[in-house]
């Protein structure tokens, strides 16, 4: 089976046929669910209840056991995500750097809240509890890149990068 991400946007109903096609090859095998539910995610975009149940009922386990997966790795999304992730450090150096504020604010500019996504779908927003880049704070990650020593007035110009 060739990678969904090559594909034009799929129906639902393709979409369920794929997993499926990839839950028949690999659902006998011991510990699997993990990749199965990594592959659900790239087809779909996220893991929202419907498809955990799919994926349930497909691989004859709980509900509860899927979604007990799901909830526990951070890598796993419940809601849609947007084209760019913001991550607002929230560790000690940046906390007391005005890290809350930025928060605050982006919330504000963005009109959603942590672990939301704008309705045009550009941004999604969460937080972590260090990013290891205490020297520069308060600081925030969009995607992969790094941006220290933010402020508030920072914010508008750093956003205009992710068009």
């Amino acid at each position: 089976m060739g990678c969904p991400c090559d594909e034009k946007e799929l129906t639902d109903k393709q979409k369920y046929k794929q997993l499926k096609e990839f839950i028949n090859e690999s659902k006998n095998k011991k510990g699997y669910l993990i990749p199965v539910l990594h592959m659900a995610q790239v087809i779909f975009g996220f893991l929202p209840p419907e498809v955990q149940n799919f994926v349930a009922k497909e691989m004859n386990t709980p509900v509860s056991v899927v979604t007990g997966v799901v909830t526990f790795y951070s890598y796993f999304k419940i809601f849609p995500t947007g084209r760019h992730t913001i991550t607002i450090c929230l560790g000690t150096a940046c906390y007391v750097r005005g890290a809350k504020k930025i928060m605050e604010e982006l919330e504000k500019k963005l009109g959603i809240k942590i672990g939301e996504t704008t309705e045009d779908k550009r941004f999604s927003m969460g937080v972590q509890r260090c990013l290891g880049a205490c020297g520069l704070a308060p600081v925030i990650m969009i995607d992969k890149d790094v941006h220290g020593r933010i402020s508030a007035q920072k914010l508008d110009k750093i956003l205009e990068l992710y068009k």
